[in-house]
């Protein structure tokens, strides 16, 4: 085989015994160390090895070997160490020290390329970590009080000593406190700058502390699920109402609805395994005109208006809870209402297999089945209006599901009665929202929202005379509540019979 670099000589055979011997281990060593003494001072200074490491001229074991070539690596890794300091420093004012990640010992025996100023220049820094010393200066002081130092009495009072430990008590601040390099020098405060500091500090802690909270608070409410809603969950497992959480089906302006599974030792058996879970929000920043909904329903008169934020929101799930109750008491597909704890409602899950219902916006149907969707819904809205005394406020292809050819109406928390001050206005959007909704689809026959409106209530809505007389004939009496369907309209004829026909017959 040839070289360009030279000539390359050939190798003489030798035998496997005699290579592993240390005898010719050592004079192929030796032969190294020739070679290495026939070439100059500079090629050879890197192979040199300290006097140290020899005994009697030769290495002794590995181990000093591994030590030589350890010393040399840590000697080499500082002075890159010390090239890099010198080149991030530069010309700047403020300076780093790389010499706490120094690998070789710092002593007069450690062979190093620093100049002899500058090395005997870092030892000579007392106050370079002076805690310690400041310390035990104050536990120096006799339970008296004071002592006698070079004729001049020093008490734990002492302003040079006092500023020392404020300087140190200061160095213990948080971490987001910048103290700076107060220890790097002989750095004292005052009493009065320290207790400032102090001070400043506290409050620093604190309004980032809020700060937090706050952005934590946000973060959670954007799902509805904080730290009160989890144990409130946590609480329905432990009672064996629910037997496990699982995920999210649909995240709403007011509401997060949640897919779960009811405990099997729940003595409801009519409902199925498989229940809704709809956390309502317990902030009212993504919709703050709930009150609008509540003020004027009779049912809440009384609890409404001191409430804070959480009070509320606790109050709007109660009257979905009752919205819906009436709406199934009417015969109208819904969810059935399984429990209520707070502000977590339990319905039963509308849709098979963990795969929800899709609701009317989404749903694929046939022009068919479009037209029977349109019947349903105004059937829906004609028998809420007639029977449950309610009016959805909110009704559009959003808020209904389409299931097994039924539509089923759902989010019912805004739902007002026909006595609310803008009931009818309600109404007529929501006549407006099917309406445009079943023209965009092609359903024939579609009427406009004036014509769907004057068949549910009877009148125009411009006509604000005869829905006023309307809503005044339709308000209800106080020993009516909650009875929907029930003829408001007193007569003292009418009640005497009635009073006569449930009265028990004499024997």
């Amino acid at each position: 085989m040839s070289s360009p670099w030279g000539k390359i000589a050939k190798p003489e055979a030798a035998n496997l015994t005699d290579i592993m011997s240390e005898e010719v281990a050592k004079e192929m060593q030796e032969k190294e160390f020739e070679k290495v003494a026939s070439k100059p001072a500079l090629a050879r200074e890197e192979y040199t090895v300290p006097a140290e490491f020899l005994i009697d001229g030769d290495l002794e074991t590995d181990a000093e070997i591994a030590k030589m070539l350890q010393q040399q690596f840590d000697k080499e890794y500082d002075e890159m160490l010390k090239r890099t300091e010198n080149k991030v420093n530069g010309t700047n004012k403020i300076s780093i020290s790389l010499s706490n990640y120094r690998r070789a010992p710092t002593n007069p025996d450690f062979e190093s390329d620093s100049e002899e100023e500058e090395l005997v220049d870092l030892r000579d820094r007392k106050e370079w970590d002076r805690f310690d010393s400041v310390n035990k200066d104050f536990t120096a002081i006799p339970p008296c009080g004071y002592l006698i130092k070079d004729g001049n009495m020093v008490t734990k009072h002492d302003g040079t000593m006092s500023g020392r430990r404020n300087a140190c008590k200061m160095m213990s601040f948080p971490p987001e406190f910048e103290t700076g390099d107060g220890a790097g020098f002989d750095f004292k405060l005052s009493n009065k700058v320290f207790n400032s500091l102090r001070a400043h500090s506290k409050q620093e802690q604190q309004r980032n502390k809020r700060v937090h909270d706050k952005k934590e608070d946000h973060a959670t409410a954007e799902f509805g699920m904080d730290e009160f809603t989890r144990l409130q969950l946590y609480k329905m497992i432990n009672n064996q109402v629910l037997e496990r959480v699982n995920g999210i089906i649909s995240i709403g302006k007011e509401a997060l609805v949640l897919h779960g599974e009811l405990d099997q030792s729940l003595e409801r058996c009519d409902v199925s395994k498989e229940c809704v879970i709809k956390v309502f929000k317990t902030t009212l920043s993504e919709f703050k005109q709930r009150d609008k909904y509540i003020k004027d329903d009779y049912r809440f008169k009384d609890r409404i208006g001191k409430q804070n934020a959480r009070k509320t929101v606790h109050l709007w799930a109660e009257k979905e809870m009752h919205n819906l109750n009436r709406v199934r008491a009417a015969g109208i597909p819904c969810p059935e209402v399984v429990a209520l704890k707070k502000h977590l409602l339990l319905m039963t899950f509308i849709g098979k297999n963990h795969k929800p219902a899709p609701k009317l916006k989404d749903a694929i149907l046939s022009d068919a089945e479009y037209l029977v969707a349109y019947n349903q819904v105004i059937e829906a809205m004609t028998a809420l209006y007639n029977k449950a005394n309610l009016i959805h406020a909110d009704l559009s292809e959003y808020n209904i599901l389409w299931y097994e050819d039924e539509c089923y109406l759902i989010d019912v928390a805004q739902s007002v009665e026909p006595n609310h001050g803008n009931a009818f206005h309600f109404l007529y959007r929501d006549c407006g929202n099917i309406s445009n909704f079943f023209s965009r689809k092609g359903v024939a026959g579609v009427e406009t929202a004036d014509q769907i409106f004057r068949a549910i209530v009877g009148c125009d809505f411009g006509d604000k005379v005869g829905l006023l007389e309307l809503q005044e004939n339709i308000k209800m009496k106080p020993h009516l509540v909650d009875r929907p369907g029930v003829d408001t309209d007193y007569r003292f004829d009418s009640a005497w019979s009635k009073s006569k026909e449930m009265a028990p017959t004499e024997a």
